[in-house]
């Protein structure tokens, strides 16, 4: 077995994995926020996500009170609309914590030419004794 080389301490702690992005349900947000950079109505992006109108809005109001997303209220044809937009700071952060994440992904997939990752997956599972 591979041992990594001292001075390596805290290799893959990965603090740049963000908890307030890494909720699944808050990662769905953001991801559907930065693919539609003008903003979603709730209700498309409650659509999107898969969240209920609850569920959504507490993820939000998270997102909000740390500058990640901006919600603005308005009316269509007499009816109250809410609107969804992530903001440049927020951008930057999901982009850093979407850097963190492509390594963790390099790390694990790092196999030898001779490996395949269900036999590196094999290695890794605890055996049966």
């Amino acid at each position: 077995m591979k041992h990594e080389p001292r001075g390596s301490e805290g290799r893959f702690a990965y603090e740049g994995l963000d908890r307030v992005i890494h909720e699944r349900a808050r990662l769905s947000v953001l991801t559907c926020l930065i693919t539609n950079p003008k903003g979603l109505i709730f209700n498309d992006l409650k659509q999107l996500c898969s969240l209920t109108d609850g569920n959504l809005s507490r993820h939000l109001s998270v997102l909000e009170a740390e500058h990640m997303v901006e919600i603005t209220k308005g009316h269509e044809r007499n009816r109250p609309q809410t609107f969804c937009r992530i903001t440049k700071a927020g951008r930057e952060r999901f982009l850093e914590y979407l850097s963190t994440l492509e390594q963790v992904v390099k790390d694990a997939a790092r196999v030898s030419k001779d490996e395949s990752l269900p036999g590196l997956l094999r290695g890794l599972t605890p055996s049966k004794a």
